[in-house]
């Protein structure tokens, strides 16, 4: 139902009496409770409170009647029901038909903008992480920063939705973000230019002979299965000595394709379960007995960029005691939102439970603490020239009698360019020579044979 406007009458017509009128609007038998005498009637649950049902009308009037500009009705109503969700948690939000478009399309991994996930934290518009290879990314935006400023709007009056309509946009278009960074006093200016991301949300590659690196960007409807070719793909040279899987600022995504990637490295167990208020919401994800990587050395990278559903892998494979977590503590976002469709074709994300690690731990709002912490950094060799005397300086030194066993470098300046990465490596490493040792250690069942 939607009031008239062509007089002010009429307004109050509708108006009056505000309760029954706005239970029609929204299709609640209140006027009937209304009528009942209140020593007959029994309070329900569900009532709506007839006082806060009056002032809300009262409001909706006073801002038609006397607002600066005319407001339609549609807008007063849409922005009360986005007020609705926006008060309840950072993550609920109303989405209107492009909103739930463009939300569907992140999903797929395909969408038009610069390529960063962002929240309010403080009220205050924040990079939660960027996309790995969009403009974002290569510009040298980073987790935490706050965006101050959208092509010269100011964001601290601006919805999480609104913000995030003014950043999309067609590919080519340039876009200018004002960002404040926590070291740093003065604001910086970054001109992006958008494009059309079509993110593969699994890369991998191998960092020395035995030694894999997995990439996780963000958890999209196909990552599971993107994450079973990566792995099949490093292993086709032969078994891997040990594996890095990167999470360091991976914003999340699907539920699902989160509990996927874990199943990869784990057979049995608890991978997650969550809880809410309706029966349906309260679910529990373990793992499966086929696995293509369970017994791999694993060494997942987590940072303050790392939540949700990338919290959930790494969660669970501490918990299972199947990796060891390096690097600096997670974002902290420990809820699950459901994307519910409405008549309109608007929607509803709406945070319907709480999630829980394998151990019952819920990590919202603490985020997961690395069991070795690595601080972000860059390893600088000092290559100044120097005398030093090596044995090979000595005259008359013996040769080496086997010049051609040489150490093989690493494809990249893996420790110049990441050095939590690199500590990653060293780590496996070091876990490959402990495993080697006791596994040399056991006696072979001929041994065993003899001993008994």
């Amino acid at each position: 139902m939607t009031p008239t406007r062509s007089n002010a009458l009429a307004r109050r017509r509708w108006l009056a009496p505000a309760a029954c009128a706005l239970s029609l609007a929204l299709a609640i038998p209140g006027a009937a409770l209304a009528a009942e005498p209140a020593a007959t009637r029994q309070p329900a649950d569900d009532d709506l409170p007839v006082k806060d049902v009056q002032t809300f009308a009262e409001v909706f009037e006073r801002i038609k009647r006397a607002y600066v500009e005319e407001v339609d009705d549609k807008t007063l109503l849409r922005n009360a029901m986005r007020g609705m969700l926006s008060q309840l948690d950072p993550h609920s939000e109303y989405l209107d038909a492009d909103a739930f478009e463009a939300l569907r399309e992140t999903t797929e991994g395909e969408f038009s903008g610069v390529g960063i996930e962002v929240g309010l934290r403080d009220d205050q518009l924040t990079v939660i992480s960027p996309i790995d290879d969009t403009p974002a990314a290569k510009a040298g935006i980073q987790p935490g920063d706050r965006i101050v400023a959208i092509d010269g709007t100011p964001t601290e009056n601006l919805t999480l939705q609104e913000a995030v309509d003014l950043m999309r946009g067609d590919p080519g278009s340039h876009i200018q973000l004002t960002i404040l960074r926590d070291s740093e006093q003065t604001p910086r200016t970054f001109d992006l230019q958008r494009e059309s991301i079509q993110s593969e949300s699994v890369t991998q590659r191998e960092l020395e002979p035995g030694y894999g690196y997995l990439r996780i960007s963000q958890f999209q409807s196909r990552t599971g299965d993107q994450t079973r070719e990566a792995l099949a793909a490093l292993t086709a040279k032969g078994p891997l000595k040990g594996l890095v899987l990167d999470l360091r600022n991976n914003p999340g995504g699907v539920l699902s394709s989160a509990t996927e990637v874990a199943d990869q490295f784990l057979s049995s167990g608890l991978i997650v379960y969550t809880k809410g208020r309706l029966v349906d919401d309260d679910m529990r994800f373990t793992a499966h007995a086929a696995t293509l990587a369970p017994d791999v050395p694993l060494v997942v990278l987590i940072n303050g960029g790392s939540a949700s559903a990338a919290e959930i892998v790494a969660g669970a494979l501490q918990d299972q005691q199947r990796a060891v977590l390096m690097g600096t503590q997670s974002f902290g976002k420990g809820s699950v939102q459901q994307v519910l469709p409405l008549g309109n074709g608007d929607g509803l994300k709406l945070t319907t439970a709480r999630y829980y690690t394998p151990s019952g731990r819920s990590i919202q709002a603490e985020g997961i603490t690395p069991d070795v912490r690595v601080v972000r950094g860059r390893l600088e060799v000092d290559d100044t020239p120097g005398f030093q005397l090596r044995e090979s300086d000595l005259r008359g030194h013996l040769q080496n009698a086997s010049p051609s066993a040489q150490r093989n470098a690493p494809e990249t300046p893996i420790a110049a360019n990441d050095y939590q990465l690199s500590e990653a490596l060293n780590l496996l490493k070091a876990l490959n020579v402990v495993h080697s040792a006791r596994a040399s250690a056991k006696p072979s069942a001929a041994e065993r044979e003899t001993a008994d």
